[in-house]
């Protein structure tokens, strides 16, 4: 058995996962509407802006936070979006659990 072989057959399965497909169509969805693409694409831009601040160590400012909530309550009022974070949600939860089962299967390895 070759674990890559079976690395790529895993990629396969979760790129053809209806969780996944649920993704892409609502990023289809998103993309044909220029108004949601906007909100979005800058929603991203200022959560990538946050990430980068605080893997440098400088935490984000109350306000600063407050803003991006503001800012996902906001835009998760549009259907297309709040479908997307849905999709993505469950996505995100199917590689944590992917990723749970492969580690637990080594645990033994570490006691």
């Amino acid at each position: 058995m070759n674990v890559y072989d079976k690395a790529h057959d895993l990629a396969r399965a979760l790129q053809a996962c209806e969780e996944a497909k649920a993704v892409e169509e609502a990023m289809k969805a998103i993309e044909g509407d220029a108004e949601s693409k906007r909100m979005l694409d800058d929603f991203r831009a200022r959560q990538m802006d946050m990430q980068q601040k605080m893997m440098t160590g400088e935490m984000p400012e109350q306000e600063e936070m407050e803003k991006m909530e503001k800012m996902f309550e906001v835009i998760s009022m549009n259907p297309d979006i709040a479908r997307l974070f849905d999709a993505e949600r469950r996505l995100a939860l199917i590689i944590q659990d992917v990723n749970k089962i492969v580690s637990e299967s080594l645990g033994h390895l570490y006691q």
